[in-house]
């Protein structure tokens, strides 16, 4: 979301539940760490790793035939089943603030309606609601039920964040945005969006699966089996996966509008629907809340768009943005990480 779509009253509601959130992901990691402490070794690694591939997939947009539209990787259901979650929340909130502050992709004002809207439901109610139900189903051969569980998780998890989308700018007042004609347009390209998303997540967790089991939490001890790589050639794959993805399939990304500008400017220039029909230079609020925003990310933002200063558009920026992205998610999530394993340390008294 921009900052245009929400009020500023809205927009620190959302950041006060999501920072709720984390504030309960981090005191509940430090007592996962703290029962299980053999995780925090593979946890830091992983959470590197995921958060990485997570960025660089959400660069590559797809396009959703038929409708002039596209979707992007979420990831919140992705990080969930490696990381739990908790950790996943967390992981997801290090790479969305990423591609707020140097990247200006979404508003700052907007930044914890965006974490709640693209992580919250993925991490817990995709999750617990149908990923974890399903992987505990014995008829259903292990491939089947990830994928089947990958699938219907993202389905939900995006429905509930579409829907949250509408919410949360009729609550801002957007008069411009009528709430039905607005839910209809999101709800619908959002299902084929979430499908797409399932099954990319899918495919990761079966590679996954069939590489090493044992990052897969919800089979530990149960279906898992011998892996076919070790942890560190797992992790060395899916980190060759987010370079290749950020650097080099980002470049072939779909060029048109994702499911919500879609909803709300239409793609009338390749011959589909005008849908709500804004002016996309004169839309949604402003205010001196979303002004003050917007000029802390035009500082803090040294690739806007994901390119080069300037707007010249060349492919490099955009390979160098996918790159550089990835690199400082990882090493943010992994500092969240090692902070909630100090803390736990700290909280036992062991140094």
């Amino acid at each position: 979301m921009a900052d245009a779509l929400i009020s500023p009253a809205v927009g620190a509601a959302m950041y006060a539940a999501s920072a709720a959130t984390a504030g309960i992901s981090i005191y509940r990691l430090k007592s996962e760490d703290r029962l299980r402490p053999e995780l925090t070794s593979k946890r830091l690694p992983t959470m590197a790793v995921m958060s990485a591939l997570v960025f660089a997939g959400q660069m590559v947009n797809y396009t959703i035939p038929g409708t002039g539209s596209s979707g992007h990787l979420c990831g919140g259901l992705l990080l969930t089943a490696l990381l739990g979650p908790w950790a996943g929340f967390l992981s997801m909130a290090a790479v969305l603030i990423i591609q707020c502050l140097f990247f200006a992709d979404g508003g700052l004002l907007a930044l914890g309606a965006n974490l709640w809207n693209m992580a919250f439901y993925g991490c817990f109610a995709g999750y617990y609601l149908i990923y974890r139900p399903i992987l505990g189903a014995k008829r259903l051969k292990t491939p089947v039920k990830l994928t089947l569980a990958s699938v219907l998780g993202c389905v939900l998890s995006l429905q509930l964040g579409a829907l949250s989308v509408v919410i949360e700018t009729s609550l801002s007042g957007v008069t411009e945005l009528p709430f039905g004609a607005f839910l209809a347009l999101m709800q619908p390209i959002h299902l084929a969006i979430g499908t797409v998303e399932g099954l990319i997540t899918a495919a990761v967790l079966v590679f996954v699966y069939n590489a090493r089991p044992e990052l897969l939490l919800d089979l530990q001890g149960s279906e898992s089996s011998p892996g076919k790589f070790s942890l560190r050639s797992t992790l060395a794959v899916l980190a060759i996966v987010a370079a290749v993805t950020g650097g080099g399939l980002s470049l072939l990304a779909s060029g048109n509008p994702d499911g919500l500008e879609w909803s709300l400017f239409g793609n009338s220039e390749a011959g589909y629907s005008e849908n709500m029909g804004l002016d996309e230079d004169a839309y949604g609020i402003d205010s001196p809340a979303s002004r003050t925003a917007g000029g802390i990310q035009e500082k803090t933002a040294f690739l806007p768009d994901y390119g080069f200063a300037g707007g010249s558009g060349e492919p490099l920026g955009t390979s160098v943005s996918g790159i550089a992205g990835a690199a400082m998610v990882a090493v943010l999530a992994g500092l969240v990480c090692l902070c909630g394993s100090l803390l736990r340390r700290r909280g036992t008294g062991k140094k």
